[in-house]
């Protein structure tokens, strides 16, 4: 029943892209190394948003070999403030990987790509689907959206087995579109879910090729789909940041090299709420000298299952002890890459 709803939907849905698709400057060809970029950036990010990133990234590091030989304080800057920094690791690492095990030419094939450090089913079935033109769905939440409003599928969307048959279904229509059209089904399912099956708010459905045949428009039922489990309360958390300011410059250290924002340049930080006068008393361990305190803000920056309530400390202090390194705004704007978990809390007009 659901090959036999989605294969009489194929059809109509190339005819609309054709007609409707954004453009979109990854879609100006089907160079491999633009589109898994494209893929790996889009991930958990608006359309809008990756834009300039997509650009500048290119600019920099125009082909697989570039990336693969990038330093890696220069990698995370150019992704700085897309979030998600293991994107851009795993990036790297499989750009190393097509260097040294496919002599610098991207696979192929999907079970090559899927191989790739950071490449899940999603972006090898996007890769093979739109460059190579493979009988490979990728099936990512727009494409669940578009299946279970279309077919009336009440299954649970996170259960990985549901997610597998869907995507064994869809590699049998895929397998049976005609050479040449592959592609072009992955990103229409893709357009579809992003621009008319939309994931927040009412479809459009009177702008849906498939309205007359789906099931969710027929019933009136799109909000209840697809099933999703309940999510789980993000866990807060709550630190003391200190903006330590020494003439102009500030305090920043390395992260840790794993765990959340691995590796990535912060700023200085204790646990816990504390007041201005107790955050003035707690650096006195740092060695920074006399302390003014200038302002006291607070910020809260959400990760996708944790959220920061931060207390940001702006001290101007008279010694730059050795435990920091000391940079300038010019150096926060071209070297060092600062997450948007503690750029909020800089107060950009004092320094």
């Amino acid at each position: 029943m659901y090959i036999t709803g989605l294969k009489q939907a194929v059809p109509l849905l190339l005819a609309w892209f054709a007609e409707h698709a954004r453009d979109l400057p990854w879609r100006r060809g089907r160079e491999p190394y633009h589109v898994w970029l494209s893929e790996i950036m889009l991930q958990q990010t608006r359309v809008e948003a990756v834009k300039p990133y997509y650009a500048r990234f290119l600019a920099a590091l125009p082909d697989i070999r570039a990336l693969s030989e990038c330093p890696p304080d220069r990698l995370m800057k150019l992704w700085e403030g897309l979030g998600y920094y293991s994107r851009a690791r795993n990036l790297q690492k499989a750009a190393q990987q097509v260097m040294t095990e496919h002599g610098g030419v991207f696979p192929h094939t999907y079970d090559a790509i899927r191989a790739l450090a950071g490449i899940g089913d999603y972006t090898a079935g996007a890769v093979s689907s739109i460059c190579f033109d493979l009988p490979e769905p990728a099936v990512d939440g727009n494409v669940l959206r578009v299946w279970t409003r279309l077919l009336g599928d009440a299954r649970c969307t996170d259960d990985q087995k549901v997610k597998r048959e869907i995507r064994d279904a869809l590699r049998t229509v895929y397998a049976q579109t005609p050479q040449g059209q592959r592609g072009q089904l992955t990103q229409a399912l893709m357009e579809l879910g992003a621009t008319v099956c939309v994931p927040n708010g009412a479809p459009h459905c009177a702008e849906c090729p498939l309205a007359a045949q789906c099931t969710a428009h027929r019933t009136d039922t799109a909000p209840e789909y697809p099933v999703r489990k309940a999510k789980k309360a993000r866990r807060i958390e709550n630190y003391t940041v200190y903006i330590l300011q020494c003439g102009d410059e500030i305090a920043v250290q390395k992260r840790p090299d794993s765990g959340l924002l691995a590796g990535l340049w912060e700023l200085p930080h204790l646990d816990g709420t504390r007041g201005a006068q107790a955050a003035v008393r707690d650096i006195a361990d740092w060695q920074t000298g006399a302390a003014e305190l200038l302002s006291v803000r607070h910020r809260t920056h959400i990760f996708t299952h944790i959220e920061w309530h931060m207390t940001a400390v702006h001290l101007l202090v008279t010694k730059k002890p050795p435990c920091f390194t000391w940079v300038n705004a010019a150096q926060l704007e071209t070297d060092t890459a600062l997450p948007t978990a503690f750029r909020v809390c800089l107060p950009e007009e004092e320094i």
